[in-house]
């Protein structure tokens, strides 16, 4: 039976879960230009058991970030944060790694999955009340926060949502 590691730094910790959370949530407070933060599935599987994803996309991931930080690129907001338009990384594919990038490519790997995300909460937030008695009360706000929004989403646009039905934003 797989263990719940809700973070792969979670074994190396050197204090209480609850307080590094804490350290994180506090990290921006006062700063006048707080960093971005990103987040990329490398290991996102379609239905048939394999990678969405080569490995040398990474590449591909994180020139894009370098050019959301510098606001090169705009951006489409889903749920749970915001993701490349088409066109940028589909520019980026030819131009770092020399390969074509369909879009029926972008929309498997961009589509927000209710239901997953909505189970995957669910596996977290009984984690941190369950496992970790100093969960801070802005960790689980910021997740009920998460679950309001994926159930909005799903209200108005069902359990799957392909990225081009949502409004892009602009860089």
């Amino acid at each position: 039976m797989r263990e719940l590691n809700v973070m792969s730094i979670q074994d190396f910790l050197a204090i209480p879960i609850g307080k590094y959370i804490s350290n994180n949530l506090n990290f921006a407070v006062g700063l006048k230009r707080p960093p971005l933060v990103f987040g990329v599935n490398y290991f996102l599987r379609s239905a048939e058991g394999k990678f969405l994803n080569d490995v040398r996309d990474k590449a591909v991931w994180v020139k894009w970030m370098e050019r959301r930080v510098h606001g090169d690129v705009g951006s489409i907001r889903t749920p749970t944060g915001l993701i490349p338009l088409y066109a940028d990384v589909q520019a980026l594919f030819t131009e770092t790694l020399g390969k074509a990038y369909s879009q029926e490519d972008y929309v498997r790997q961009f589509t927000t999955r209710i239901p997953e995300n909505l189970a995957k909460l669910d596996r977290v937030e009984k984690f941190y009340r369950a496992e970790v008695s100093d969960t801070p009360a802005e960790l689980l706000e910021v997740l009920a926060a998460q679950r309001a929004r994926l159930l909005e989403a799903q209200r108005l646009h069902g359990d799957y949502i392909s990225p081009l039905a949502l409004p892009v934003e602009k860089a």
